[in-house]
């Protein structure tokens, strides 16, 4: 029954996430964090995660800017491997509330950007890199930060699709490689890890047709939503 529910969590999760560029994490967090705890819900969503970029950029493969992707990344790659490490070693329910907090937190900082219509650079990227592949690290996305990152580059549609997808790729590649090294990534959560993955994969091709669709007003909205109901459910996990 667990299964079957994060299953069809997952291909909404997916879908929404192939239509706006992120959100995917939101969505399947708390119910990887209930069924099977926060140390191993972090290592499967970053397997998760994996695959759910790379669809995205196969969806969108000619439109992925390069430069741009590997401006961030430089930097948020190694930063990532770090915060990575320290997830390790933090007590469960501080992680759980660390993600509660995250995700509520996020709603201020993304409509306080958005209102100041920041125009980033690959220099900017760079620099931005540092703590946000920190953070992404120590939670399992930061995609509410990343998407106006991206977006402050001038990339819209498939293009930021694509991009974000590269870029946050190579850092969820980073956190692997981190949680494999220590021994947080056995074969049991990388099966689940490609099971979840795989509702992901299949929401990303389902949600081609619809991402032209969706009303910017409508998103932003839809993702705050989210972001409110996934923390204020980790912040419940955590003291129950």
């Amino acid at each position: 029954m667990d299964y079957a529910i994060i299953l069809a969590v997952g291909l909404l999760a997916g879908t929404l996430g192939g239509i706006v560029g992120f959100g995917s994490s939101i969505m399947l967090m708390p119910v990887l964090v209930i069924v099977f705890g926060p140390l191993q819900a972090v290592p499967i969503m970053a397997i998760a995660a994996i695959m759910a970029n790379l669809s995205r950029i196969v969806v969108w493969w000619r439109e992925v800017d390069w430069r741009i992707c590997a401006a961030y990344a430089a930097t948020a790659v190694p930063c990532a491997a770090i915060g990575a490490a320290t997830l390790l070693v933090l007590p469960a329910r501080a992680v759980e509330v660390a993600l509660g907090a995250f995700f509520i937190a996020m709603i201020g900082v993304r409509r306080w950007m958005a209102a100041h219509d920041l125009k980033l650079g690959r220099v900017q990227l760079a620099l931005v890199g540092v703590p946000v592949g920190y953070v992404t690290g120590v939670v399992a996305s930061t995609g509410p930060i990343t998407a106006p990152i991206f977006l402050a580059t001038g990339l819209v549609k498939g293009a930021f699709i694509s991009t974000e997808a590269a870029a946050s790729l190579a850092v969820y590649f980073a956190k692997a490689v981190v949680f494999r090294g220590f021994g947080a990534l056995p074969l049991e959560i990388v099966a689940k890890g490609l099971i979840v993955g795989s509702t992901l994969t299949a929401g990303a091709f389902i949600a081609k047709r619809f991402v032209l669709k969706m009303e910017p007003g409508s998103f932003r909205l839809l993702m705050d939503g989210l972001m409110l109901l996934s923390g204020l459910t980790l912040l419940w996990a955590a003291f129950s």
